[in-house]
């Protein structure tokens, strides 16, 4: 499972902003999610539907300056992929690919199997650990022992930041960006239980 999460991530797109990407009517009011559906928002050219670029109010609708183009709330240029990334948590060099709307979900299956693969080798790596105090012939070094329950602490400790990330609705950059003067509740913020469904439904 390790493997295939780990595929899946590095080969699913993590979805691109389209485009001819142009908000929505309900998208420059604030009261639709352009991540909702299969087409982003994406409005045909020429119909009353699309917003002209000038006519938004909202202010979650961006402008990418490297992009040169319009971008959704929530969405962030990635200068190592050179575009936009909707609902973008990072770019991670691990997987060599942006971790974005599309495949977070398997980002995070990774991250859940990869922590139960290492507990798994650590109890594994642990009766071989005790023989190293009871045997004086045993040649083996507790290195790999601590290398593994390392790495498990380590990735342990990203997935749990993460499912908590989840929980509030939340991109890294978001958790990054926020301004925590305010105490303002997160707009996209829908309860933990339509989060986490949310996220199992994208990917």
């Amino acid at each position: 499972m390790v493997l295939w999460t780990y595929a899946t991530v590095v080969l699913t797109d993590p979805g691109g902003v389209p485009l001819n990407w142009r908000p929505l009517r309900e998208e420059e009011k604030g009261d639709a999610d352009p991540l909702v559906g299969l087409g982003y928002g994406i409005a045909k050219i020429g119909t009353n539907q699309s917003a002209v670029p000038g006519d938004f109010k909202n202010l979650d609708i961006g402008f990418c300056l490297k992009c040169n183009r319009l971008k959704p709330p929530r969405a962030h240029h990635c200068s190592i992929c050179n575009r936009c990334i909707l609902k973008m948590d990072h770019h991670c060099g691990w997987v060599a690919n942006c971790v974005g709307a599309l495949n977070y979900k398997s980002f995070l299956l990774f991250l859940f199997y990869t922590s139960l693969a290492a507990i798994l080798v650590c109890l594994a790596l642990l009766r071989v650990f005790m023989e190293i105090f009871n045997d004086d012939e045993v040649d083996l070094t507790p290195g790999k022992l601590a290398a593994t329950f390392i790495a498990f602490v380590s990735v342990l400790g990203f997935l749990i930041m993460h499912i908590t990330l989840v929980g509030a609705n939340r991109t890294t950059i978001e958790f990054q960006a926020k301004d925590k003067k305010t105490g303002l509740t997160w707009r996209y913020d829908l309860g933990w239980k339509k989060n986490y469904e949310q996220r199992r439904s994208c990917g």
